[in-house]
């Protein structure tokens, strides 16, 4: 189920994030990004409707993932 960021507290969702990008360990090639500027780079993506906030009732957990993602995920099931 798809939460809407903007319905979550601002300091949830900077959590949210910093807990998202510090478990994903993305590389980004030669020049390392500060942990900011990683959760500044997923918000943006939420802010544009590139990636969403996903909670799983399953597995009771919140996730971020690109949106074309999620909806590949939901046709699947169907």
């Amino acid at each position: 189920m798809i939460i809407p960021w903007q319905h979550i507290d601002n300091e949830t969702l900077e959590n949210l994030l910093e807990s998202f990008v510090l478990r994903e360990g993305t590389d980004y090639g030669e020049q390392e990004r500060t942990l900011a500027q990683k959760v500044a780079d997923v918000r943006r993506q939420l802010v544009n409707g590139e990636a969403v906030l996903v909670w799983s009732e399953l597995h009771e957990t919140i996730n971020i993932m690109p949106k074309s993602q999620f909806r590949a995920g939901t046709e699947e099931q169907e």
